[in-house]
């Protein structure tokens, strides 16, 4: 093979062999949950459980509201429920011996009362406030004595997950082809000196016409949400 056919054939596996690139992206760092957490019913704030920086679990109770009112109501209504049950169940037994139109009557009645403990359970449930997901409280604006309404729904906690975050990247648009779940992110935090690596696992399927950016998402742990940082998304080699 002569030397201007080996240059040929070099030029031509080079040209299918293209270089990494890496595309340049800022970002800022999220908790992956977060949440404004309000009471949806009215009343005064009888107890607060929890302050800025504590830590809960699901379903922990953090605030309630006065709610005495409520559980004698909701009394009121089980003891309804237990009296009609037996009612209905005496009648279910002679069934065939009493007339429909008085059959149906205590089926009402039962079926109502059972209707009316469902009620008062929701009314008392929303007199406690408890956290959606397992996290930490990053922001309080509420203590015992305040009035709440439920027509006026006003954030009284702020809560977001622990540890686990979430990058929300920003580049160029012109890269839009190119940029795909899987490939791998290095970046380093603001104050940080440290040079990380992550993966990107979305990519948002749209672009900001007003700055010509996309977004992308890589996960992440530990950093304090609101941080800035910036990388660079690496694009592997092509054939």
């Amino acid at each position: 093979m002569s030397n201007q056919t080996k240059i040929i054939f070099t030029l031509f596996f080079l040209s299918l062999h293209l270089q990494a690139e890496e595309v340049y992206a800022t970002f800022t760092v999220q908790a992956e949950k977060s949440a404004n957490l309000a009471f949806s019913g009215s009343g005064i704030v009888n107890d607060v459980l929890v302050d800025v920086a504590s830590i809960v679990k699901e379903d922990d109770i953090l605030a309630k509201l006065e709610n005495t009112d409520l559980k004698a109501a909701l009394d009121i209504a089980k003891t309804s429920l237990k009296y009609a049950k037996r009612d209905y169940e005496r009648q279910v037994k002679v069934k065939k011996l009493v007339d429909a139109s008085k059959f149906d009557a205590y089926a009402f009645k039962y079926e109502s009362a059972k209707a009316q403990m469902a009620y008062q359970e929701a009314l008392l449930d929303k007199s406690i406030l408890k956290a959606p997901f397992d996290g930490v409280i990053y922001e309080k604006s509420v203590e015992v004595g305040d009035v709440v309404s439920g027509a006026m729904i006003r954030t009284i906690f702020k809560i977001q997950s622990l540890d686990k975050r979430k990058l929300i990247l920003a580049f160029d648009q012109k890269y839009w082809k190119l940029i795909k779940e899987g490939q791998t992110f290095k970046y380093s935090v603001d104050g940080d000196p440290k040079t990380y690596t992550g993966k990107i696992s979305k990519v948002y399927p749209f672009a900001n016409s007003s700055n010509r950016k996309i977004i992308a998402e890589v996960k992440a742990s530990y950093f304090t949400p609101g941080l800035f940082g910036e990388g660079y998304i690496v694009i592997p080699e092509t054939k």
